[in-house]
C-alpha cells in the first residue's frame, strides 16, 4: 500500500499492463458487462451469468471465465462505443450465433430479476449493431 503511494507521489508508478486487442470473443464478453452495467446496477447475479456465459461458450473453466470476465470489464470500461464492438462480432460470426449472444445479453438482463427500461434500451441499441432483425430479439 505505502509502496504505491510513495511511487504515485515520485512519479514513478508502475503502468498498467496493456489489455489486449478485442477480438470476437472478448467483445462478446465486453458487450455483456455493458448490458449488465447498463442500469448502473453491477449485481453479483449478473457477473455469475456473464462468467457461465463465458465458460459455456468459450469451453472454459469457472477461473479462466472469471479471468476473461475481469479483461472484459476494463475493455468495456477504455475501449471503443458499442458499435465498435458490435461490428466486430458482426463481421466474424453468423447470423445464428449472432442470435445466441443476443439471447445471452437478454439472459445477464434478468440475472438480477428486475428488466429496466436502461437495459432494454442498450440490448436493442446492440441488436442493432449485431444486424438482429427486431422480429428475431428475445426481448420484449
Amino acid at each position: 500500500m505505502w509502496e504505491g503511494l510513495i511511487s504515485r507521489l515520485r512519479g514513478t508508478s508502475k503502468k498498467a499492463p496493456a489489455l489486449p486487442e478485442p477480438d470476437e470473443s472478448l467483445a462478446l464478453g465486453a458487450l455483456l458487462v455493458r448490458v449488465a452495467k447498463s442500469d448502473h446496477h453491477y449485481h453479483v447475479s449478473e457477473i455469475a451469468k456473464i462468467d457461465q456465459i463465458l465458460a459455456k461458450s468459450f469451453q472454459i473453466n469457472a477461473v479462466q471465465a472469471a479471468k476473461m470476465r475481469a479483461t472484459c470489464e476494463k475493455l468495456e470500461k477504455q475501449a471503443p462505443g458499442t458499435p465498435d464492438f458490435a461490428i466486430l462480432i458482426r463481421e466474424h460470426v453468423d447470423y445464428q450465433h449472432r442470435l445466441e449472444m443476443v439471447q445471452a445479453l437478454w439472459d445477464v438482463i434478468l440475472a438480477d430479476g428486475a428488466d429496466t427500461p436502461e437495459e432494454d434500451a442498450a440490448l436493442h441499441e446492440i441488436e442493432k449493431h449485431l444486424g438482429i432483425l427486431p422480429e428475431d430479439s428475445p426481448a420484449p
